[in-house]
């Protein structure tokens, strides 16, 4: 069991949603891509937090604005977030905390800047004091992804496109998420920390596009290799050294594991499957092996209670594109359950349309991208009501025969403990 935003106990399996709050920059800096204001989350939060109730979810995966309220060291802007989060927990809504979503404040620049890590360790020990109650977090959300396109691709925030890049935003990112933990945990001994991870895997088209897809088959779990102390192989060595990890640095990821109080999670779309070319090249290669599969190497390497904790398909035309992939994402949760994995909760990400994800929020548009339980006119979907009646199906006959999660309700330096608990 565990505690929700009120100290009750509730169900183990974590049926969740998300309020989608990606806010990276573009245009060199000069553009926010502000998804709680595209999407009008900021006017009406109290239909979206309504929405949440409306299909039962009691878990809900929701970050305050990092641009918006980490004003400088040492000052935020607690306004909206104190608002938000009362009604919340009155709601008995229990969040998973996302602290920071693809961006950072204007006045820190980028995921280049060496100073990130601290600060914003700053700011996650500064949330955690003004809202004890909440124990569960996602301090980075999908760190990888977030290093890939703002470092790698050129994309988001300082646009870059070289290794280098890509290994200093990725060291800082990580380093972020360590020392966020580490903060949270000086306030609330008993957190948890899920991490929003991307699940990715890379197909060799020929044999001469092997090893290019063996290296980026090793990459994709340099994250959360930092993230958890793994020790990366050799090659990876070499590539994070190369590009200016320091001995120090990597050392400071070995020595700073907090994984006995972490969940992994996994999130999980279409595009997370790639085609490799000989000559390194990457294009789409939709779903071939699936949740089920890909999950299970990220549990076998790391060996973590495991969280779905995103996906979604565009709506079609009577929305039963997107009732078929929640009941294919489904099957793979339950499939990978009944083989042993200890899967403790689902998300369909978001609650509401989106905007702008069609180019990768490259561009500001404001093209609506049908994605949600809801429409932005709050109205449920057709996959809405599907999610609805999974959660009043299964709700009950989850927790009984799979994962609990044993914690002590008031933080008291005791170790959290996460226990499988398996039918014989």
């Amino acid at each position: 069991m565990v505690a929700d935003s009120q100290g009750a106990m509730t169900p183990a399996f974590i049926f969740a949603t998300g309020i989608e709050n990606s806010y990276p920059t573009i245009q060199n800096g000069k553009v926010r891509v502000d998804e709680m204001e595209k999407c009008g989350h900021y006017k009406r939060w109290r239909e979206d937090f309504d929405c949440t109730q409306q299909i039962g979810v009691r878990f809900l995966r929701y970050g305050p604005p990092l641009h918006r309220t980490h004003l400088g060291p040492g000052r935020y802007d607690w306004s909206f977030v104190d608002e938000t989060f009362r009604d919340l927990h009155a709601r008995s809504i229990t969040p998973i905390v996302d602290l920071c979503h693809f961006g950072v404040p204007d006045w820190v620049g980028n995921f280049q800047n060496p100073d990130f890590p601290a600060l914003f360790a700053e700011y996650a020990a500064a949330f955690a004091q003004r809202f004890p109650w909440v124990q569960l977090y996602t301090p980075v959300n999908e760190m990888y992804v977030c290093a890939m396109f703002s470092a790698r691709y050129g994309w988001w925030n300082e646009q870059l496109s070289d290794d280098r890049a890509f290994v200093t935003a990725l060291k800082h990112i990580v380093k972020a998420n360590i020392l966020a933990m580490h903060a949270i945990l000086e306030a609330r001994p008993d957190a948890l920390f899920i991490q929003s991870e991307s699940s990715e895997y890379f197909h060799a088209e020929n044999p001469a596009a092997i090893k290019p897809a063996e290296i980026l088959n090793a990459e994709r779990f340099l994250s959360l290799d930092l993230n958890y102390g793994l020790r990366v192989n050799s090659e990876m060595y070499e590539f994070l050294t190369d590009n200016g990890m320091t001995r120090e640095e990597y050392h400071f990821f070995l020595a700073n594991d907090v994984k006995h109080h972490c969940i992994m999670g996994n999130d999980y779309y279409a595009t997370n499957e790639h085609r490799i070319s000989s000559d390194g090249g990457t294009r789409a290669a939709g779903e071939v092996f699936g949740y089920c599969e890909i999950t299970r190497q990220y549990y076998d390497r790391y060996m973590l209670p495991v969280m779905h904790t995103e996906t979604n398909t565009w709506q079609g035309p009577k929305g039963d594109e997107a009732v078929y992939w929640l009941w294919k994402e489904w099957a793979n949760v339950l499939r990978l359950r009944n083989s042993g994995v200890p899967v403790v909760g689902f998300t369909w990400y978001s609650l509401t349309d989106q905007m702008d994800w069609d180019s990768a929020l490259r561009e500001d548009k404001r093209i609506l991208n049908p994605l949600g339980l809801f429409d932005l006119d709050r109205h449920i979907r057709p996959v809405g009501e599907a999610y609805r009646q999974i959660i009043t199906d299964w709700n009950a006959v989850l927790p009984t025969q799979s994962l609990c999660l044993t914690l002590p309700l008031n933080p008291s330096g005791e170790q959290p403990r996460i226990l499988a608990r398996r039918r014989g």
